[in-house]
């Protein structure tokens, strides 16, 4: 069955704070072009006054509509999230509910036995926008008599739990999806450093978010997860994890496709690839005051600044023993690209890249292009200097950690994300905890071969394309990860690394196509089944009938 309506919420709705945002922005054109206009996403209102760099407003769109709904204290504003496809967006003002907190969070309680009491940090806040996002979809539907209509209201994350259910209540004819995309519970058992997968299968949900201070969170999850029509989850991974610590099996899996119109063709391709290197071996130079060679391997690992989880922590020890492999026949520069507590653009840096000189001696530290709030605090640099990681002449690998989102214009890379990782040999993605992974997705997409680990969805995906473990000469170099193996690890990506320095140019282009291949089979084209299968389980779920 194929619904007459999809509205679908999300906190990253026109909001650029993490992956749900690539998820639902490459997928929307899909479904728009599937349902136009008839796929609605609904986002927070963060901005007031101020423009969203996100969502072109239409006063015009649901003109009358959305005056009527001003009338009940529904502040909203229409427009298009400004992506390929253009799908029609609102997003809601979700500070008037403050008010009714308590007795919302009472309702909660009495209708579904959700704990709210011991909330805190943004709970409240992601709480007050899912049932704003929830008033949304019960006045639209309201207003436009969709009664007779097959419609799907799909939440992503906990954030939009509390707004699932109260439109499960009151509206049990609209079809409810709830998809977590990491359980809550899961995250904090790995982000406190606790052994996640030896032990998944003793592990009580409930005691855990007990003592981990999570009640609140593991408990609108939970709750959602069972009273949603249809329960999803985007891997494999994370499904078993919903089955051990939610208690609930997920009835669908919705892995995390693509669209690749934004990866250039041919000659443009070539172009950027060019700039992104010369930018790369440039603020090396500027900042060490070494010469790199045309053949400098380019490597780096971005994402989430979750030290553990994402893996940074393995990937700059085997910089470190990388460093110290003869066998590494190439100079390596190494980028650590995830945001932390940034400050300014270092100015003495700034000044050298506008000389447009070359440069033979350091500047002081060496390895940060932007200076940081709290540099003696920091993780990454305080394994650097633990590792004694200077960055010095005779290093063969010099790690450089820029440590701000990669918008176009943070004062040194000035390049967005996806034309400074056109410019790479190799991306290395060694996830100690990762649902699916996006970053080593869109590496492939730009034809970088990558390693990642079976603990990441998209590891474990890529090995079920092979049917065995994936290599690099399959596009994706997937490692087996446990709870205790780091050294492991860390000695497998040195290998994999030292072994890339040596292959030919023919290898190489190999491994690029196969990594391009790899890239095409998740495209949204083929993963959009799964959505379709998950709308037709939900509308059969409430009754819907062809």
């Amino acid at each position: 069955m194929k619904p007459d309506y999809i509205f679908e919420s999300s906190w990253e709705v026109c909001n650029k704070v993490g992956g749900i945002y690539a998820v639902l922005s490459t997928r929307a054109k899909t479904l728009q072009d599937a349902m136009p206009d008839r796929i609605i996403f609904i986002g927070p209102d963060c901005w007031g006054d101020s423009k969203s760099p996100y969502f072109i407003e239409d006063e015009s769109l649901f003109a009358d509509w959305k005056e009527e709904a001003a009338k009940s204290g529904l502040n909203i504003k229409t427009g298009r999230w400004d992506i390929p496809g253009m799908p029609v967006s609102i997003l809601v003002d979700f500070h008037p509910y403050f008010e009714e907190k308590n007795a919302i969070y009472g309702d909660m309680w009495n209708d579904w036995k959700v704990d709210s009491l011991h909330a805190y940090g943004d709970y409240d806040e992601a709480s007050m926008f899912s049932y704003a996002a929830a008033k949304v979809v019960e006045s639209f539907y309201d207003y436009f008599d969709l009664k007779d209509k097959k419609v799907i209201y799909h939440g992503n994350e906990w954030m939009t739990g509390l707004g699932l259910l109260y439109i499960k209540k009151h509206y049990p004819k609209i079809a409810t999806i709830f998809t977590t995309h990491a359980t809550s519970i899961g995250r904090s058992i790995a982000g406190n450093n606790k052994p996640l997968y030896d032990y998944l299968w003793a592990y009580n949900g409930d005691q855990m978010a007990e003592e981990l201070n999570m009640q609140s969170k593991h408990s609108i999850e939970k709750q959602t997860a069972f009273g949603v029509d249809c329960f999803t989850t985007v891997s494999e991974i994370t499904a078993h994890e919903c089955r051990e610590l939610i208690g609930k099996p997920v009835d669908v899996i919705l892995p995390n496709g693509f669209e690749n119109d934004f990866v250039p063709k041919a000659a443009v391709f070539t172009r950027k690839r060019k700039a992104s290197r010369k930018k790369l071996l440039q603020i090396a130079n500027c900042l060490t005051g070494c010469d790199f060679e045309d053949d400098t391997l380019i490597i780096g690992t971005s994402g989430r600044y979750e030290f553990r989880n994402k893996g940074i922590d393995v990937f700059v020890e085997a910089m470190n023993r990388l460093n110290r492999d003869e066998r590494l026949a190439k100079q390596v520069v190494a980028f650590v690209e995830v945001p932390a507590w940034v400050g300014d653009a270092r100015q003495d840096l700034q000044e050298r890249m506008a000389s447009g000189k070359t440069y033979d001696t350091p500047l002081e530290v060496p390895m940060v292009t932007h200076w940081l709030h709290n540099m003696d605090r920091d993780n990454v640099l305080s394994m650097m200097k633990y590792n004694d990681m200077q960055n010095r002449k005779e290093d063969k690998v010099k790690l450089i950690f820029l440590p701000c989102y990669l918008t176009g214009n943070d004062g040194i890379v000035d390049m967005p994300y996806y034309d400074v990782i056109i410019g790479k040999d190799l991306s290395v993605y060694p996830s100690y905890y990762e649902p699916w992974g996006y970053t080593p997705l869109e590496s492939v997409a730009f034809k970088v071969p990558c390693i990642t680990t079976d603990l990441a969805g998209f590891g474990l995906w890529a090995n079920s394309l092979k049917g065995s473990y994936s290599e690099l000469e399959d596009g994706v170099k997937t490692i087996h990860r446990t709870d205790y193996n780091f050294s492991e690890v860390a000695d497998t990506i040195k290998d994999t690394v030292a072994k890339f320095s040596n292959m030919t140019d023919s290898q190489i282009k190999k491994a690029r196509k196969a990594a391009e291949n790899v890239s095409r089979k998740a495209l949204w084209s083929e993963f959009i089944r799964c959505y379709w299968q998950a709308y037709d389980f939900a509308l059969s779920r409430v009754g819907h009938i062809e």
